[in-house]
């Protein structure tokens, strides 16, 4: 099918090297004519491509070729910045809004309180070379960090509660899944609505084995790969 001959021809260029990271593809129009083909076919193929992480689509501005993904390894508890800096990387974070709230349902349940407990949250956006990835909502027990909101909240928490309660990251849960990105998520992160994303919910515990927050990760999909190396035992 000629739509699967124009995702194999523009992917031999990514992997030739002749489209890199951050390139900007030429207007659909004019890729459409230089394959001989309909807008429609096109974008047939560029939606095969973005579904591999092999590109990425802004809203208004058009396809880009996606940079390698961040390496994300559940089983650590190292900050976005530190894991960036890690791989090279340049990070960055913007805080979107920090308020005292009542806790809705989907909150309450994931940190076991009544509906309508007040909770923190905290919306931040993440930025990875400048190009906008992850959209993160954190609900926190205010018991455990009274004056939070009196602090700076952009960066890390893990260093914010570390420094300021003595409070350590010891054990997380983790829950993985496909989602399509939505709304005022959509738009922090640049995405036409319906793009694909991956959701990565997670349930915080402390050193004491106390809940402590939790957090919802709204990711463009090519912007990371999970990774993680199991131990086996013998026997």
């Amino acid at each position: 099918m000629q739509y699967i001959k124009i995702m194999e021809a523009i992917n031999e260029q990514i992997d030739a090297g002749l489209l890199t990271a951050g390139n900007k593809l030429p207007a659909e129009r004019k890729l459409a004519e230089s394959f001989n083909t309909t807008r429609i076919t096109l974008r047939e193929s560029l939606a095969l491509l973005e579904s591999e992480g092999k590109l990425y689509r802004e809203d208004r501005r058009g396809w880009f070729v996606s940079p390698e993904p961040l390496r994300y390894d559940p089983t650590l508890t190292t900050n976005f910045s530190s894991m960036a800096t890690d791989q090279g990387r340049v990070a960055r974070s913007e805080l979107l809004d920090a308020k005292l709230v009542p806790a809705s349902r989907r909150a309450a349940s994931l940190l076991s309180v009544s509906p309508f407990t007040e909770v923190y949250r905290i919306d931040r956006l993440r930025f990875l070379d400048e190009r906008p990835v992850m959209v993160v909502t954190n609900f926190i027990l205010p018991e455990y960090f009274p004056n939070l909101l009196e602090l700076d909240v952009t960066t890390s928490l893990t260093d914010t509660y570390r420094e300021h309660y003595n409070t350590l990251y010891a054990k997380t849960r983790y829950r993985v899944s496909t989602t399509s990105l939505l709304g005022e998520t959509a738009q922090a992160l640049r995405a036409t609505a319906g793009s694909p994303a991956m959701f990565i919910e997670r349930l915080n515990y402390d050193q004491h084995g106390r809940m402590i927050d939790c957090d919802l990760e709204y990711w463009r999909h090519d912007a990371l790969s999970i990774e993680s190396v199991a131990t086996l035992s013998k026997g």
